[in-house]
């Protein structure tokens, strides 16, 4: 297939309707491929209101760096996780607005013409495929609207899950009554496609030779959607993962992110233990709410307004720091929990970082960024230019290579990361 067929094909429409399609370049034997390799993970989340700089980034690079306070949460895992600096997307600014583009790096988010793209983790999904009763979960710790970070080739927003106890149900909570549901949803879903699929057929005999081919390439991609939906039914009838965790508790109380972001990621612990997922992404979204905190009177989203505040700085730590030991006690989850002769951690890429390099100035240069796990050698600040920043994007390329993605772009990344090497 020539490359102008391979780009046609990525993106089709007929009679008023609209299927994004995988990426070709890894079908076939390259996909086949991947699928027989050892299931390889990752997570990626994303924390709204920023990280400060002066907590997070160490003053020296390499693998003999001080640790900062944010870093000394993280102390017994540090030969786990790589500490970078100096990373952005270019082009990407707008304060808040830029958190639509923290997977995606689709440039000018918040204005009149931005036209967002496909965020890294569904490119993931759409490149290998994974075989799982969820391709992918978009968490949220937002109880407004499921703000995630997930976005669909044509860069529509994916509607992330809000609520602990719902995700938990869609997990491990499967009544007959919910699958007969679930199959009947399949049913009609295939049924709306028959009926586009007949549609688009009569005009076959209407058209140019070349509106011909397309239609040719429009009938295989509602077939190759009928295929997956297929797949997707014949998970709903097997049984749902059996875990002795108890339903979680939905948190109520609109400040209490630390405590959303807990229960997210224990559940995130238990999909990836179950092989129910391989792709996840969280956004780590407060509100103008006080946190219940000891010792902090203020919102979250004021204090990272802190414009160099003493006492609000001090109040931003407490909760960042509770935020870091989320992190820490769900890498040592991964860490805990034996898979053959490795343990989740070794085979789960976890991505932390922000859209924001800071919250009080809406900085979008110099994003703190954090990865564990995931067969990296890791144990180092690796440190770039913190003025003309590297794209952020050339990380997500060293990622997307280790999963098993044979490419060396993704976005405004053209090439791996610079002294980010495999196990």
């Amino acid at each position: 297939m020539n490359p102008k067929t391979q780009t046609r094909r990525r993106f089709l429409r007929a009679a008023g309707v609209s299927l994004a399609l995988p990426l070709l370049e890894t079908t076939g034997a390259l996909a086949a491929a991947a699928k027989v390799l050892t299931p390889r993970r990752m997570i990626a989340m994303n924390v709204y209101f920023g990280l400060n700089a002066e907590s997070l980034f160490p003053r020296e690079a390499g693998r003999n760096y001080g640790l900062t306070p944010y870093l000394n949460v993280l102390k017994d895992q540090r030969d786990s996780f790589t500490v970078f600096s100096g990373l952005s997307h270019p082009d990407v600014s707008g304060g808040h607005d830029a958190a639509v583009s923290f997977l995606t790096a689709a440039p000018h988010p918040g204005t009149v013409k931005f036209r967002n793209s496909i965020s890294f983790d569904q490119y993931l999904v759409e490149r290998l495929e994974p075989d799982t009763r969820f391709p992918y979960l978009a968490l949220t710790t937002s109880q407004g609207g499921g703000q995630g970070i997930s976005f669909n080739r044509m860069g529509i927003r994916i509607p992330a899950e809000t609520k602990p106890s719902a995700l938990f149900a869609k997990l491990f909570l499967n009544s007959p009554e919910t699958m007969k549901g679930q199959i009947d949803r399949l049913a009609e879903g295939r049924s709306v496609m028959d009926t586009v699929l007949a549609q688009a057929k009569r005009l076959d005999g209407e058209v140019s030779a070349g509106d011909r081919a397309r239609l040719d390439q429009y009938f295989t991609a509602v077939r190759e959607v009928e295929q997956r939906m297929v797949k997707a039914q014949s998970w709903v009838e097997k049984p749902v993962p059996e875990v002795t965790a108890a339903p979680p508790k939905d948190i109520l109380q609109h400040g209490d992110v630390v405590g959303r972001t807990r229960l997210m990621l224990d559940l995130a612990h238990l999909a990836f233990a179950t092989d129910s997922t391989r792709f996840i992404t969280l956004m780590i979204h407060g509100d103008a709410s006080r946190p219940p905190i000891e010792a902090v009177t203020t919102d979250y989203h004021g204090l990272s307004h802190h414009g160099n505040d003493p006492d609000k700085l001090k109040q931003l730590h407490i909760v960042e720091n509770l935020l870091m030991e989320s992190l820490r006690d769900f890498l040592g989850k991964l860490q805990g929990t034996k898979e053959g002769s490795e343990t989740l951690l070794d085979r789960t890429v976890v991505l932390t970082g922000s859209n924001l390099g800071s919250g009080s100035s809406h900085s979008t240069m110099n994003l703190p960024v954090i990865l564990a796990g995931g067969g990296f050698k890791h144990g180092q600040h690796l440190a770039f230019d913190r003025k003309t920043n590297t794209p952020l994007c050339r990380l997500y390329v060293s990622i997307a290579q280790r999963l098993g993605v044979q490419s060396d772009v993704f976005a405004t990344g053209k090439g791996r990361l610079a002294g980010l090497e495999l196990v």
